[in-house]
Order: C-alpha cells, then structure tokens, then sequence
C-alpha cells in the first residue's frame, strides 16, 4: 500500500495495479464462511481504508474482485475415481472442478459423447448443468468462440451449481483437492463482484 502511494504521489499522471492475494487465499484454503477468511477481509479493509486516506486529490481509486467464490465441502464432490461406470468413454478430466470439462476417447463418436454427456447428467442430477461442447457454445458460455479453438473446450462440459463439484482424484492434484473454496461456475455467487469507487 505504502508503494502504490508512493508512485502515486510521485508520477502524474498515473496508474498503479495493486493485487492483494490475501483473502483469495484464505478462501481457496479455509473457505469463505471461515473464520480465516474474515480475518483476512478485515486486514484487508484496514490496508484499504489506509490507502484512500494516503491518496491524493485527483485520484480515482477502483476495488474489486476477480471473482467470487463457494465453498465446497468434500461430501458433496462426485469423485470419478470412486464411479468406475462413469468412465465409459472418459479420457481425462479437465478444467475447474466447478466447470469441469470432459475429454472424450479419441476414438469416440458423436453418439459416445452424447452417452457419457448423459450418464454424467443422470449421476449429477440438478447439482449442475451438463452440456456437450456444442451445446455450450451454442448457449453462450464461452462467448463468441473460433474454429480453431473449438477443440480445447471439453467435448462435455460440467457446470456445478450449489455447492457441488466433478473430480478426479487419481489425476487431480492433492492440493487442489483440498481446496475448500472454488470458483468457475455460471452461479452468481462466482460470477458477480463489487466494484467500489473512492475519489479524492
């Protein structure tokens, strides 16, 4: 905070991006209803509030979030490596495990990838949206999206709602496994941030 002052003060004009990492942290790691979390918001909200009052007249200062987050609690994941019949079809598990996106066998065909979209939406339930690739983009999800990117996208993909999450433990990493706090779904909760504007 000092530093961003600090060039503040001594450049005009100019533009300072300050990134504090502290309360996603806490979110990712202890969840956003934890204890952890709300100390690190109110450190933050201190650091905040002494950065307004050090600013001078004729700055605008800009506070946001690069997204929001859920807490997502380990019973309420779906663990492919625990459903042996999901993986009919499956090649790897993409993705956020809140927009998970399904990589189907090379070999499989329009029809194979419409079973395992289906077999993943039966399992799931209305703990998320299932959709295939095209019926993603056709839906807006990804905005406009190029020929030549089309094949990145999950040939299914898996939007979680609530509280919900797609995993797979034998691929995904333990310390992303243990994340209590996620994001990358279409949920309010995860999409909407607040921008506060201060100026002096």
């Amino acid at each position: 905070m000092d530093l961003a002052v600090d060039i503040l003060r001594d450049a005009k004009p100019a533009l300072v991006y300050l990134y504090w990492g502290d309360v996603d942290g806490a979110g990712h790691v202890n969840g956003w209803r934890s204890r952890e979390w709300r100390r690190a918001l109110r450190r933050t909200d201190r650091e905040l509030n002494r950065l307004a009052r050090g600013l001078g007249s004729g700055t605008l200062l800009l506070i946001t979030a690069d997204h929001g987050m859920v807490d997502v609690p380990h019973a309420d994941r779906l663990d492919l490596a625990e459903r042996p019949e999901l993986d009919e079809g499956i090649a790897v598990l993409g993705g956020e495990a809140r927009f998970a996106q399904v990589y189907c066998r090379p070999d499989a065909g329009a029809p194979d990838v419409a079973a395992v979209a289906a077999a993943l939406s039966a399992a799931v339930g209305d703990r998320a949206w299932v959709r295939t690739r095209d019926q993603a983009i056709a839906a807006g999800w990804f905005g406009p999206v190029q020929n030549r990117v089309r094949g990145r996208i999950g040939d299914v993909v898996v939007a979680a709602r609530g509280t919900f999450a797609l995993v797979d433990s034998r691929t995904a990493r333990p310390q992303l496994l243990a994340l209590i706090g996620q994001h990358g779904s279409l949920t309010a909760a995860e999409q909407l941030v607040p921008l506060l504007m201060h100026g002096r």
